[in-house]
This record gives structure tokens, sequence and C-alpha cells, in this order.
């Protein structure tokens, strides 16, 4: 993982490329990262702050991973 200070740096650039992608449809963190070809551990503390904040929530139950599908909340651009 990078520095901490680094992945929230770039967390409102990544916010608004996540909300890009969850307009298509809910999406799973590794499908997040992948698509934004970011590691997972990136993409986990961008979309908690996302959750946080009210932009995105978790859908229905776990896949069988044991990852939970995140749709947006908001569909206004920040």
């Amino acid at each position: 993982m990078r520095n901490l200070r680094t992945v929230m740096r770039d967390e409102m650039v990544k916010r608004d490329e996540i909300l890009r992608l969850l307009q298509d449809g809910p999406k799973t963190v590794p499908e997040i990262a992948r698509a934004l070809n970011a590691p997972t551990a990136d993409a986990v503390l961008w979309m908690m702050a996302m959750r946080r904040y009210g932009w995105i929530a978790e859908t229905g139950r776990p896949n069988t991973e044991g990852y939970f599908a995140y749709a947006l909340i908001k569909k206004d651009q920040p």
C-alpha cells in the first residue's frame, strides 16, 4: 500500500472516477480497484470515505468472496 497521505490526497480525484464507474450500476471494491488500476487497499479507503459522507452505500448481501457491492446514493456530481 502506498503512503496513507498520498492515498488520501488522491481521494478527491478518485471520488469523481468512482462516481462515474458506479453510474453503470453497483460494483465491489475489487471491481472498482481493477477499473482504476489501483491497489484494492487504496480503493477501500476511498470508498469507505465516500460511504461515510453519504455518496455510496452497500447493496444487498456480500458476494461469495465476502465483498459488498456499492451503489450511488447521490446522483449529482460534486
